[in-house]
């Protein structure tokens, strides 16, 4: 039995967020910095998923062609360029155009190593694939924030998109040597691929002929919508009187990342055990109890909750990840490519439509809209999701869903 490539999707999951969200901490600067309202300094996270919401099913459709592994090294060293060129920004629309470009980059290595861990983990553990690529992700998530609201409090913004580009580039250049071939790579599973026919058509058949993947992609929205709003408009929050965080302290509020790393591969062994619906259910409900905790006074407490809250996120992610590979059995890429279409449709909502009840409401505003959008994934879930999909069963439904 090979041995599977497990720190290489570690390493391209980090890389994969290293700098989504990187201006996350940021925020405030910017509106301090440009003068911006907090729509304007908010478009630097919306423009980056707008992107990558628009590229992903077509570079999904790339890396079936080209090849998986060929794609994620490609993309994490385009990603490393135009981070690194983000730094020779002199206007916030600037900012947001380098980000956009940065968000054209991303579904080159999120799509494609989703679809690479299931072309090459056995699908009883594909669970546990990808809740180690997800545990990458929360360390980049939370490394690409830190370092940026770090670096950028001590020397100014542009050296903090210097550092992440050096950061992105040493991981880009570990795949190049580290991450094999998805043919050398694959685990034998004859029967398995015997079990499994063949999907039909592009896109638009796993649209309108598979409507547990358009469930899926509802219900990844939903989760991304979450994620976004939360930790964009928490910044302004905090920032504000009483607590009055600066850049520096803004970026160590995103250790609570680090909560989510330790607790999202056991979820891996959760989900291929008791199955999807149970896994998605008990992700909502811990983020939406975190996202509740918020709304009280001390800091502590509303630190408490965004770990909660990150936790449940993530789980939710891996659940929905390694859900995708239940309901579709070839063009992986394609499909993954899709429901980050939706994903990352959800992360540029949930980080532009808050701002209505930002101004409406404030923080408590903004949390009650999170939590009914919560709430809705987890209905979309429990009424189109099949419980037959865990385990190693998890290849066993039919292409057209329920």
């Amino acid at each position: 039995m090979r041995r599977l490539p497990t720190l290489p999707v570690v390493l391209a999951g980090a890389a994969a967020f290293l700098d989504l969200y990187c201006t996350q901490p940021l925020l405030p600067l910017f509106t301090r910095t440009f003068g911006a309202s907090t729509f304007e300094a908010g478009l630097t996270i919306t423009a980056p998923t707008v992107a990558v919401a628009i590229f992903a099913p077509i570079v999904g459709r790339l890396a079936d062609r080209l090849g998986l592994r060929r794609v994620i090294v490609g993309s994490a060293w385009m990603l490393t360029l135009a981070t690194a060129l983000a730094a020779t920004s002199t206007t916030l629309p600037q900012v947001i155009a380098w980000r956009f470009v940065q968000g054209m980059a991303t579904p080159g290595i999120f799509a494609s190593t989703v679809a690479y861990i299931h072309e090459v983990w056995p699908a009883s553990r594909a669970g546990r694939g990808t809740a180690f690529y997800m545990t990458g992700t929360i360390l980049g998530g939370f490394t690409g924030r830190a370092v940026a609201g770090l670096v950028a409090g001590a020397v100014g913004w542009p050296s903090a998109f210097l550092a992440l580009g050096a950061l992105t580039g040493i991981v880009a250049a570990i795949l190049t040597i580290r991450l094999p071939p998805e043919r050398e790579a694959r685990e034998p599973d004859r029967a398995a691929a015997e079990r499994h026919p063949t999907t039909r058509g592009g896109a638009i058949g796993h649209l309108f002929h598979n409507r547990q993947l358009l469930a899926t992609c509802a219900v990844g929205f939903c989760v991304l919508f979450t994620q976004v709003a939360m930790f964009t408009y928490v910044t302004f929050h905090v920032a504000a009187p009483p607590y009055g965080l600066s850049t520096g302290a803004l970026a160590w509020l995103f250790v609570v990342y680090l909560v989510g790393a330790v607790v999202t591969p056991f979820s891996g062994w959760w989900i291929d055990t008791y199955g999807h619906r149970a896994g998605i259910a008990s992700a909502m409900a811990i983020g939406g109890a975190g996202a509740l905790l918020t709304l009280a006074g001390p800091l502590p407490a509303i630190v408490a909750g965004l770990a909660l809250c990150a936790t449940g996120v993530f789980v939710a992610q891996a659940t929905t990840s390694s859900y995708i590979g239940a309901v579709t059995r070839s063009d992986r890429a394609l499909a993954v490519g899709m429901y980050s279409t939706c994903y990352y449709a959800g992360g540029s909502t949930g980080g532009a439509l808050p701002s209505i009840f930002w101004r409406a409401g404030g923080w408590p505003a903004c949390v009650a809209f999170v939590v009914l959008v919560q709430i809705a994934g987890v209905i979309v879930a429990l009424t189109q999701w099949s419980t037959a999909a865990k385990g190693s069963h998890a290849g066993a439904l039919p292409e057209t869903g329920v």
